[in-house]
């Protein structure tokens, strides 16, 4: 999903004074309305309202039924605060917030099915319109959710943040599937751009398996993709569920780090561009994760891209200080 970033629409109302008097507003039966107040307990009521706009979206069958489960969800949350004790109360908040974007998935999904069916111009570009504020609302709820609800410690926190990428940049998927596709997957066209995509977002596994395409065509290089095929195998990842403890990690992610500096700095990879390229990334190398920027599209994808190969045990109190 590309970033939004624009102010929003100023609606101008004729005849309201924004410098000396505020805007209260109620919900109509499909319109906002709008009236100029003082916030004075007693007193002459205002002399006009006004009708603002129509609001399509209430009448809409699939919002309403976002509306109306986001709403049960709601309930049921504020019965499970009171009935749950404190140790189970996490991993029930994680459950419901989970529920809560599946719900927002399926509203998103109906939407994009009937805009694909309709004819109508405008009501595409409307459903268009949803579908990207749901996504949006997603997107945030669900970093929201890691961050505040499960509040993952150091070193698990870098493998949600992982995995809240992947979810909402899954295009390198179908880019991927395009090029395997291809009699001949290595020369297409897309192939170094799903192998870096990959890399990106720390999906080895099938960085190496697509990888492995363009080295079994070039003998003479083969030894240099083995290098960085090992490379990139040997990369630590934190195991939540191992015995291993997070300063053990660190220590061992430091080694791997040191190895591939090494292999850098003898020039291993010199002659082939894009290994050299893959071999910087694993290093966390910010000009070189900057030059990525069409594949990475977005701010937050490039900070948990750097996180990832400079500090996998970043914590969250740490997170701001990344962000900025």
């Amino acid at each position: 999903m590309e970033e939004v970033d624009v102010e929003p629409t100023t609606t101008v109302i004729p005849g309201v004074d924004f410098k000396q008097k505020h805007l209260g507003f109620e919900w109509g039966p499909g319109d906002i309305i709008v009236y100029e107040t003082e916030y004075k307990i007693a007193g002459p009521g205002c002399l006009s309202i006004h009708v603002v706009r129509k609001d399509e979206d209430i009448y809409s069958p699939i919002l309403r039924k976002l509306f109306n489960e986001s709403h049960h969800i709601f309930v049921g949350l504020q019965k499970t605060k009171d009935e749950v004790s404190n140790k189970a109360k996490k991993p029930q908040f994680v459950s419901i917030s989970k529920n809560y974007r599946s719900v927002i998935r399926a509203a998103v999904e109906e939407l994009n099915q009937i805009a694909v069916s309709t004819r109508d111009s405008a009501l595409e570009t409307q459903y268009g319109n949803q579908v990207s504020i749901l996504l949006a609302v997603e997107l945030i709820w669900n970093l929201c959710e890691v961050l505040f609800i499960e509040a993952a410690p150091a070193g698990t926190l870098l493998l949600h943040l992982l995995d809240w990428v992947r979810l909402h940049k899954a295009d390198v998927d179908e880019r991927a599937r395009e090029v395997l596709q291809n009699e001949n997957p290595a020369q297409h066209q897309a192939y170094w751009n799903v192998v870096i995509s990959y890399v990106l977002q720390g999906r080895m596994d099938e960085a190496r398996q697509i990888l492995g395409k363009r080295a079994t065509q070039q003998p003479a290089a083969r030894a240099m993709f083995k290098l960085l095929d090992n490379l990139m195998m040997k990369m630590p990842v934190y195991n939540v569920c191992g015995t291993q403890t997070l300063t053990e990690f660190d220590v061992k992610w430091r080694h791997w780090h040191e190895e591939c500096e090494r292999c850098l700095q003898d020039n291993s990879f010199a002659s082939n561009p894009h290994l050299e390229v893959i071999c910087k990334i694993l290093l966390g190398d910010e000009d070189t994760l900057l030059d990525q920027k069409e594949l990475l599209s977005t701010w937050y994808h490039f900070l948990v891209t750097r996180l990832l190969y400079s500090h996998p045990t970043v914590k969250p109190t740490e997170m701001h200080y990344y962000a900025q």
